[in-house]
């Protein structure tokens, strides 16, 4: 990103560059905001989101003084290439895309699948990470994570019959809290409006789907080695990853920070994102 000269640090997730690099046979789409230089924080997303998923809410307060890296996985929006079906083959595309930006030390924050994504990433490259953030996810091996694709494949039906976003059902609680966060969310991801991400394909969502169910049905992970600093935070009625494994996380990472927010789902995050993002900005900066 150009800072040179008098042009102005974007710090907003709406006008973003979209940019993209290629490593090993794919290109990798991504967008970058805020100003470089420093450890740069890079966002691992949820299952079945592109670019555009992010909520610029969490975003844009964290891209206020650091550089703030989006990315596509192989074979989802824009980037190129198949998704792979292991949670860990995801994570080594991702050290790819990393390393071809020519980071050393990166900080991460990770969403649901992505923070799968990154628990693979941290025991494979522990050099690799500083701080790492995990929302609505969970430990390999963990409680029910093979049952992801159940309940997703349900509220995927319910919304489809209301005419609503699946997201509207996943994320928040069907109530008189949850309702009207799940709309305000669903309005936030629309706020971009030029240079849009592709949306994911159907046979990538299904490939998604089944690497989760492979890594809730594998050898619970020895996270005993992680030993960067880490936040978990997750809604306190989870219902795609249980918010029992945001708990399960916290023992196994030693010194870990958790936080769990009432009448709240699996967007606990995007509900209470006043709260959530300066808690995150303030553990980055600690």
């Amino acid at each position: 990103m150009s800072t040179t000269g008098t042009d102005p640090i974007i710090t907003s997730y709406v006008k973003a560059p979209a940019r993209t690099i290629s490593a090993d046979g794919v290109t990798y789409a991504y967008r970058e905001l805020g100003p470089t230089g420093g450890i740069p924080v890079i966002f691992f997303v949820h299952l079945a989101a592109t670019l555009d998923n992010w909520d610029p809410r969490i975003i844009d307060p964290i891209a206020r003084d650091h550089h703030v890296i989006a990315f596509d996985n192989r074979g989802v929006g824009a980037s190129t290439g198949q998704v792979p079906d292991s949670v860990e083959a995801m994570a080594d595309d991702a050290y790819t895309f990393i390393r071809a930006l020519s980071f050393e030390t990166v900080d991460v924050f990770a969403f649901s699948l992505g923070g799968m994504v990154a628990q693979a990433l941290v025991v494979k490259h522990p050099e690799l990470v500083r701080k790492l953030i995990l929302t609505g996810t969970g430990p390999a091996g963990g409680k029910d994570i093979d049952k992801v694709a159940g309940t997703t494949y349900l509220d995927m039906l319910r919304a489809a019959l209301t005419r609503s976003d699946a997201k509207e059902f996943l994320f928040f609680n069907r109530n008189a809290t949850g309702k009207p966060a799940a709309r305000a969310f669903v309005k936030r991801l629309e706020e971009r409006t030029v240079d849009r991400d592709a949306k994911i394909a159907v046979k990538a969502f299904r490939t998604q789907l089944k690497a989760i169910q492979k890594w809730g049905r594998s050898a619970p992970a020895d996270l005993s080695k992680v030993s960067q600093p880490t936040l978990i935070a997750n809604g306190d009625n989870d219902r795609m990853v249980p918010s029992v494994l945001s708990e399960d996380l916290h023992r196994r990472i030693a010194g870990s920070e958790l936080v769990i927010y009432p009448d709240s789902g699996h967007g606990g995050i995007f509900q209470y994102h006043d709260q959530f993002a300066p808690v995150a900005v303030a553990f980055l900066d600690r």
